[in-house]
């Protein structure tokens, strides 16, 4: 069978690079003093590992909540003669100033500081190291880096960790203004946006004279000229959110080079500049190498399209004779990039360009959510909020894709509150059957991992519902297995809180229940010591106090039944946490719900399984209960059913172990008779044995004839309704041999006999 999209294996090297991050100590590391990281002297790293394990190392720390991060790890990295760096790239809190000091006297190409908030000046002083080699730069968003503490000196050493802890928290701070790009001569790529608005840029940049990219995205330029000194050489200028004036656009169309050129902004931002008519043609006339263009968000001030009616017929094109939008029939050739977000052009019939941003069609919201995700989540929430529409209302075309950009979206902004709700919105939509039949298990689990990696960072009420929605549309429990602790431990934390919202209540109960059916008792085991009994008879006694019997309550006691079964540790958790009061107190208080009292009696049952546990329901006030049940005709015979199971157990123990005079022993088990002779013996069931084992000890015995009788009816039942199911299970766990123990036993009863034959 051909594999899934979505659906390929990793490389070796990715594999092999992820296990040598999680397992240090065994592979290339031992433990020095004081717990320090370091490298074995065996060990010499060329850069395409070096960068690997950096850049690895980084994404696991943001994303894998399992993955512990070293705080010696850069140091790793410090002697180029064993290791080589060459392209790094760092992001958000996770690097310090002392990471960066680590790596200083690396022969770095190209580094990445995206985020980086926790950096001070310290850091600025440490990219000095880096000029003679250094040709790609990104600090975007590192704001903090160029602003240094003020005020009384400290008293510890000045690479402690306590300075740098001070520094990170410190409120008061003015501009570092000391820093210079002087002697950066191979510097050709730079990333300053979001440069705070007091650093003179153009002071700043001037020492630059070979530079070819240069983003200023959100960027208060005090002049444009500076520009114009890399007339012959500037290939690519990003101006987002920059403020457009006559003067810097004259500047630009002087950039005859240009082959990428950005002057987009976020639409909901008040700008005085109106792009016209005018403007644009003279854009494509002056810049004639132009492959990218984005100018998405502008006003337009004036109409730039064709009308309607003579636009040119036929299927959308990509011709420039053929745009809609005018000024663009001047193109020599289609662009390669056009954004087009957030404006009226993207609405055209004809635009000349291979890829366009847009909202028009799912084609560019897809685009949209592409181009902006890393750098520009404000747009990239609104682009994936579109999509959410598109996979609800209409239909996802392009399911794989979709997914791969929602889940980079969502994994690259994991702190964006704004991201992380379209995303798990948009996720709910594409992950439900209609689409699921084209999604590899590979594409699914990355869809689980990000969606835990929301619910554990955001307690807010639209995340978690959403991330639970979503994770209903998986198959429980076996899809979401490979995480099943951590799971588990999320809902469990989402169910702690005393007023819970009442829908995401319902569904993370819905979820645990789910969980602990049909799964090893290992697992119930090491969920049931995670908290998960009394989690679920805390929810059953504030719906007791709410005199409220809903899906809550039901799935709770649904739960617990689950959880208990074959399992002693949790049969016995639910008694120590008042579980059998609360039974009580629930029959008192609603008896009429059915269902309730199925669940219930069904985990009653598992307690009853466990000998030693047996003693404590062995009270008159607890038999007379079981015995009146014994009589119920809710839900079919399953209440009843379920109660003289519990009894068969009991009567198990025979006759010195009842320790009471009201009800007689005798009395209960005649009632015990008179009931299953009721049932009709082709009754459908509600119910789903993984195991006979608990059945089968009560048939070769002659104690307590009416639990042999019981098990007897109770296994000719499920294999005379569902002989495909229960047979095999019969034969597999040795009850042949045991009902041939039956027929060979005096005490057994007639019709126990022919039951069993």
């Amino acid at each position: 069978m051909a594999a899934k999209a979505g659906d390929d294996p990793d490389s070796l090297m990715a594999l092999a690079t992820v296990f040598c991050l999680r397992n240090l100590r065994k592979t290339m590391c031992y433990q020095g003093l004081r717990n320090r990281l370091l490298l074995r002297s065996d060990i010499f790293l060329p850069s395409e590992i070096c960068d690997k394990l950096v850049n690895t190392y980084v994404e696991l720390v943001h994303t894998d909540s399992y993955f512990e991060p070293e705080e010696s790890f850069f140091q790793l990295f410090a002697d180029p003669r064993s290791t080589r760096l060459t392209r790094v790239q760092l992001r958000e809190n996770l690097v310090l100033d002392r990471d960066l000091e680590a790596i200083r006297k690396q022969d770095l190409i190209e580094l990445s500081l995206t985020c980086c908030h926790s950096l001070t000046p310290r850091s600025l002083k440490t990219l000095t190291c880096f000029r003679e080699t250094l040709v790609s730069l990104c600090l975007f968003g590192c704001s903090q880096i160029f602003c240094k503490k003020v005020g009384p000196p400290l008293a510890c050493n000045e690479d402690s960790e306590e300075e740098e802890e001070e520094d990170r928290s410190a409120s008061w701070r003015v501009l570092d203004l000391d820093f210079s790009f002087q002697g950066f001569n191979r510097l050709r790529l730079l990333n300053l946006a979001g440069l705070p608005e007091a650093v003179n840029a153009e002071r700043l940049l001037k020492p630059l004279r070979s530079i070819t990219s240069l983003d200023l995205s959100n960027v208060n330029l005090q002049g444009a000229a500076f520009l114009s000194q890399w007339r012959d050489r500037l290939a690519s200028l990003v101006l987002y959110n920059v403020e457009l004036s006559e003067e810097l656009l004259c500047t630009i169309l002087e950039l005859v080079n240009l082959r990428h050129l950005d002057i987009s902004r976020e639409g909901r931002k008040s700008t005085k500049f109106q792009m016209s008519r005018k403007i644009l043609t003279a854009v494509v006339q002056r810049l004639v190498h132009l492959v990218s263009l984005d100018i998405s968000g502008l006003v337009m001030l004036d109409n730039c399209t064709v009308p309607h009616f003579e636009e040119a017929m036929g299927r959308p094109s990509t011709e420039p004779s053929k745009s809609s939008i005018i000024p663009f029939q001047e193109l020599k050739r289609p662009l390669q990039f056009l954004g087009l977000y957030d404006t009226t052009l993207c609405n055209v019939t004809h635009i000349p360009a291979y890829k366009v941003t847009g909202s028009k069609n799912e084609d560019q919201v897809l685009n949209a959510i592409e181009a902006y995700t890393e750098f520009r989540p404000e747009l990239a929430h609104r682009a994936i909020n579109q999509l959410f529409d598109i996979a609800r209302i209409q239909h996802c075309s392009q399911l794989l894709r979709a997914l791969q950009l929602v889940i980079a979206a969502l994994k690259c902004h994991k702190f964006d509150k704004s991201v992380q709700v379209t995303g798990s919105a948009a996720l709910f939509y594409l992950t439900n059957t209609d689409y699921r039949s084209d999604q590899s298990v590979r594409l699914r689990r990355d869809v689980i991992q990000v969606v835990l990696n929301g619910m554990e960072q955001y307690q807010e009420v639209t995340v978690q519902r959403n991330c639970c929605l979503t994770l209903c549309n998986f198959s429980i429990p076996e899809e979401l297995e490979f995480q099943y602790s951590r799971v588990n431990q999320l809902l469990l934390k989402i169910l702690e809180p005393a007023r819970q919202d009442e829908s995401i209540q319902r569904i993370a109960v819905h979820l645990c229940n789910a969980l602990v059916c049909q799964v090893d008792n290992h697992h119930k085991e090491a969920v049931g010591k995670m908290g998960f009994v009394k989690t679920m008879l805390n929810l059953i006694q504030k719906k007791l106090q709410d005199q409220t019997c809903d899906q809550v309550m039901e799935f709770s006691w649904s739960a617990l039944w689950n959880i208990t079964d074959e399992t002693p540790d949790n049969c016995q958790m639910f008694l120590n946490c008042r579980g059998m009061s609360l039974f009580l107190d629930c029959l008192k208080e609603f008896p009429d719900k059915q269902e309730l009292h199925r669940n219930m009696l069904g985990l009653l049952g598992n307690v009853a399984e466990v000998r030693a546990l047996r003693p404590q329901l062995l009270t008159p006030q607890f038999i007379t209960v079981f015995s009146n049940l014994l009589e119920s005709k809710a839900d079919g015979i399953e209440v009843s059913y379920n109660a003289c199971g519990v009894l068969s157990h009991i009567m198990f123990d025979g006759p010195e172990a009842w320790a009471m005079d009201e009800p007689r022993r005798d009395a209960v088990m005649d009632r015990m008779w008179d009931a299953i002779q009721s049932w009709d013996v082709c009754s459908r069931r509600n119910i789903n044995y993984r195991s006979f084992e608990p059945i089968l000890r009560l048939l070769p015995q002659g104690i307590a004839p009416v639990s042999q009788h019981w098990a007897t009816w109770a296994l000719f039942n499920l294999v005379s309704v569902y002989p495909g199911k229960y047979c095999p299970l019969l034969i597999k766990e040795g009850g042949i041999h045991l009902l041939e123990k039956v027929l060979e036993l005096e005490s057994s009863h007639p019709e126990t006999k022919d039951m069993a034959r």
